[in-house]
């Protein structure tokens, strides 16, 4: 029969190898402010019962538990058995003994581990690559979005509620009725109002955590510094013209931010991510505007409304990835979809060594 407990050493090991092995310290708020196993979630031993399951849906997660030397674990372990969890480990002399033999630790933010925050979260930090560090650092990133249309709804919903700790909105125009189609984040009540304070009055009622920062103009040359001069980590590019797209690639490129790039036609649409200042940038992959009146807009080409909600989901993703570090970014690489087809596709593109933006910064570097 397997044995009831884990040694630090061979719970240090399994968290190497094992993704999806979910650390439980169920030890008081005060104690874990000293500091924690990486990744672990606090449910201290008081709220077990009536937080676990929330936290934990799948009976059969795999489960270590620990406390700052056993006793606390050994009751959880078996309160947790009586719940229906059969694979539970606690470990072996706790927190104390973990931290005697030099293994890491971490210092949790308050906010990630209070129990409001831990319910909302609790899905996103089960996921091994974010945990409760990953999650501190959606809690102190910023990211701009340039424009709350189409693309801007899905991408800001999706990073407010994934807990992004400061979005900045971008947009001079108002609430139409022939928005309400494709841009989820307004409702038929705030017509006439402005995007900007319709999408940040429904951030607010998504999340309460994440701060708004408002900017009713349209961004061009003029203002991008002062707009981009926030320090930004991340930009969702949501635009819908080729001036302000060429004027924020060239910014974002000179204070080394990147910008996760989307843009819809009709049926199709595309996204990327250029990297700030490392290219390949916008101006690689489009070297010259187009000339005005060639290429027309959605509201005179016309666009299927989910459309935007996969291609500003997909500039979400990318941003998320950005901030925890994780997975591949799309850099150097342009997505395509066709909702007709239901189709993607890939196609590489590399730098441009006479772009007039990424090579000179490459050689002045």
């Amino acid at each position: 029969m397997q044995t009831a407990t884990i040694t630090a050493p061979e719970l240090h090991g399994r968290l190497r190898l094992q993704k999806d092995l979910v650390v439980v310290d169920v030890r008081n708020e005060s104690e874990v402010r000293e500091g924690q196993i990486p990744g672990a979630i606090h449910l201290a031993l008081s709220e077990l019962e009536q937080r676990v399951r929330n936290a934990l849906p799948n009976p059969q997660t795999s489960i270590v538990v620990y406390c700052a030397q056993g006793a606390r674990s050994a009751r959880a372990l078996r309160l947790l058995q009586q719940l229906g969890y059969q694979q539970v480990l606690h470990l072996e002399a706790g927190f104390t003994q973990w931290r005697a033999l030099g293994l890491p630790i971490e210092i949790p933010v308050p906010a990630c581990s209070a129990g409001h925050a831990l319910d909302r979260y609790a899905r996103q930090m089960l996921l091994g690559e974010v945990g409760s560090a990953g999650q501190m650092r959606l809690s102190q990133a910023r990211v701009l979005l340039i424009g709350v249309g189409g693309l801007g709804s899905p991408a800001a919903l999706y990073l407010a509620g994934a807990g992004v700790g400061t979005l900045g909105l971008v947009d001079p125009d108002v609430v139409d009725i022939s928005n309400l189609h494709r841009q989820i984040i307004h409702e038929t009540s705030r017509i006439a109002m402005r995007k900007v304070e319709s999408a940040r009055d429904r951030i607010e009622a998504t999340n309460t955590d994440v701060k708004v920062a408002t900017f009713a103009e349209r961004f061009c040359s003029e203002n991008a510094e002062r707009i981009i001069g926030c320090a930004w980590d991340v930009i969702i590019d949501g635009t819908d013209n080729f001036p302000t797209r060429y004027a924020l690639n060239d910014v974002a490129a000179r204070h080394g931010i990147p910008v996760c790039h989307g843009s819809i036609d009709r049926f199709e649409g595309r996204v990327t991510t250029f990297l700030g200042n490392q290219g390949p940038c916008y101006r690689c992959l489009f070297p010259r505007q187009p000339q005005p009146g060639i290429i027309g807009s959605c509201a005179e080409r016309g666009v299927l409304g989910v459309l935007p909600g996969v291609i500003g989901t997909l500039q979400a993703t990318e941003a998320l990835k950005l901030i925890l570090g994780i997975g591949q970014p799309l850099a150097g690489r342009l997505l395509t979809y066709d909702a007709l087809s239901l189709e993607f596709r890939v196609i590489g593109y590399g730098r441009d060594p006479d772009c007039s933006v990424c090579a000179t910064r490459v050689k002045e570097g």
